[in-house]
């Protein structure tokens, strides 16, 4: 168990957008797409597993003061820093080794990916809006790795609501941060709760504008009919967020809200439906 704390696991759902390229395959995807896929998928969550590690080796001095973080593995020194680092490195080749088999371009994205969030862990993390922005390119190379490994067309909606998504995410999570461990954090001595809402607006209306743009302009019609179920679920993280939920916080516990939870299986189905049916 202390193992896959390590390689937080429970973080591998972020690596699940990789497979949003499958949906707009439509009829056109195949065994082999979703193999690739899925390979591609394992080779995104070493590479997470080995930034974590990284990241926690870093920080093992101010996570033994957090209340929650000093649970983790380096620490409360159940595993050595030694110990942890190898794994580390051992991830990181496995994982670069599988992207190259894949494709050389898929091969620069987990590159990428692992340089963006080492920058991040050593000191990005500390500089007001490059740290949410760096978390939302991140979200943004996941996706695009789905459309290199298919060859599909990459979408510039795919990207714009990628983006809007995963900074809307990460203003919530800045709040919840805010509210419950403002003085664990560098970053957050910067922000202000007038700041951080102001922000909050600012990504929930451009989220919301670009996929009732990109239902509209989209080669799929009746993706418009769909747009109240998103807004459902943007509103209702708001709400949540609002209540000082610690799902926001925390947000592979999404499934927690049944309301959340429900709402976007919803949405997933009527998608699907619609994109394959077309």
């Amino acid at each position: 168990m202390q193992f896959l704390e390590l390689l937080r696991v429970k973080q591998y759902y972020k690596n699940l957008i990789i497979f949003l390229s499958l949906i707009f395959l439509g009829k056109e995807i195949t065994l082999e797409a979703i193999i690739l896929t899925s390979i591609g998928f394992i080779a995104l969550c070493l590479i997470s597993s080995s930034n974590y590690i990284i990241n926690d080796i870093l920080d093992k001095d101010k996570d033994k003061l957090h209340p929650f973080k000093k649970k983790r593995p380096i620490a409360n020194n159940y595993y050595s820093t030694i110990f942890a680092g190898i794994i580390s490195i051992l991830l990181a080749i496995t994982s670069l080794s599988i992207s190259i088999l894949i494709s050389e371009k898929f091969f620069i994205l987990i590159l990428t990916i692992f340089f963006l969030t080492l920058f991040y862990s050593l000191k990005l993390k500390e500089e007001i809006f490059l740290d949410i922005t760096l978390i939302s390119t991140n979200f943004i190379i996941r996706a695009i790795s789905g459309i290199v490994i298919i060859n599909a067309r990459l979408s510039p909606w795919l990207i714009l609501c990628t983006f809007f998504l995963s900074f809307l995410l990460a203003i919530g999570k800045r709040i919840n941060e805010f509210n419950y461990s403002k003085d664990y954090k560098i970053v957050l001595k910067y922000y202000t709760n007038d700041l951080l809402n102001k922000l909050l607006i600012i990504s929930t209306t451009l989220l919301i504008l670009s996929y009732s743009l990109y239902s509209f302009l989209s080669i799929y019609p009746l993706l418009i009919y769909t747009i109240p179920i998103p807004t459902y679920i943007i509103l209702r993280y708001l709400y949540l967020i609002e209540t000082n939920s610690n799902i926001p916080g925390e947000l592979e516990n999404f499934y927690k809200d049944k309301q959340l939870f429900i709402s976007i299986l919803i949405w997933l189905f009527i998608t699907i439906i619609i994109i394959f049916l077309n």
